[in-house]
């Protein structure tokens, strides 16, 4: 498929230009460029019309950076990651063994969502309050690790205090943790149902467990606060944790995120 698609170099080693690297993997001529910039993935060389060529170790080399991206590694964790293993057959067994457990771990997500869904639905008509029987089981499958490179990338310092925390407790913390958190998100869930309104001071006092609860980790602000409840939103994952047991809950929990900054922060 490639070799028809090539050129051959002087050296007869085969090569593809940018543009048709950029349609063979689905990444924009712009981002290659960026990651030539950076250094990521230098192109093999570029030619005397100024086009940049890549040949087969530098399309490797982008298999292995689209699959750690897959796998929301950042790009510089990417670039330390790939420049210290040189052996490329090493690496994608390690890659390889990666997205295994991924999928695994997908797999245990979807079962934990199906089993979330049975339970919502055994109410039948009865959809006034959610029917959870096993509340912690609505994070069964989930791993806060796979949160931790969009966090260190985005709140570094945050990162490093609320990881420092969270060192520190024992399993059964972390699980506990995850138990009250579920509570918090049914009760949410059930103001919600019954029409409470965001300012609401029995939301507000609701809320104020969930920042007295993230700054058991780092104490954000109003403004910090205010884009942690956008986080629930625009993040799918995090936003799937709360629309998996109510449609809607993710943006009424940044509303009234937003509507506690505003009233008790600011």
């Amino acid at each position: 498929m490639a070799g028809q698609t090539g050129q051959m170099t002087v050296e007869g080693a085969m090569s593809w230009s940018i543009a048709q690297v950029a349609r063979m993997s689905g990444v924009t001529s712009r981002t290659l460029r960026h990651y030539g910039e950076i250094g990521l993935l230098k192109p093999a060389y570029v030619g005397g019309n100024g086009y940049r060529y890549y040949e087969e170790e530098q399309l490797l080399r982008l298999q292995q950076i689209l699959v750690l991206r897959e796998l929301d590694v950042g790009l510089g964790e990417i670039a330390e990651a790939l420049d210290s293993e040189p052996d490329t057959v090493a690496a994608l067994h390690r890659h390889h063994a990666r997205l295994l457990a991924e999928r695994d771990r997908i797999g245990r997500l979807a079962k934990t969502v199906a089993h979330t869904i049975a339970e919502l639905e055994h109410g039948g008509d009865q959809v006034a309050t959610p029917k959870i029987n096993r509340p912690e089981n609505l994070f069964a499958g989930f791993d806060p690790s796979a949160y931790e490179a969009k966090a260190r990338e985005r709140w570094p310092e945050q990162y490093e205090q609320s990881k420092a925390v969270a060192d520190g407790f024992t399993p059964e913390q972390m699980e506990a943790e995850q138990r009250e958190m579920t509570a918090h998100m049914i009760r949410m869930a059930e103001l919600m149902v019954a029409g409470a309104s965001v300012d609401d001071p029995v939301v507000l006092n609701e809320v104020d467990w969930h920042y007295r609860s993230v700054s058991r980790f780092w104490t954000p602000n109003a403004a910090a606060y205010t884009n942690l409840g956008q986080m629930y939103v625009d993040d799918e994952r995090f936003r799937a944790n709360y629309e998996d047991l109510t449609e809607g809950l993710a943006a009424y929990q940044r509303d009234a995120m937003a509507a506690y900054a505003q009233a008790r922060l600011s």
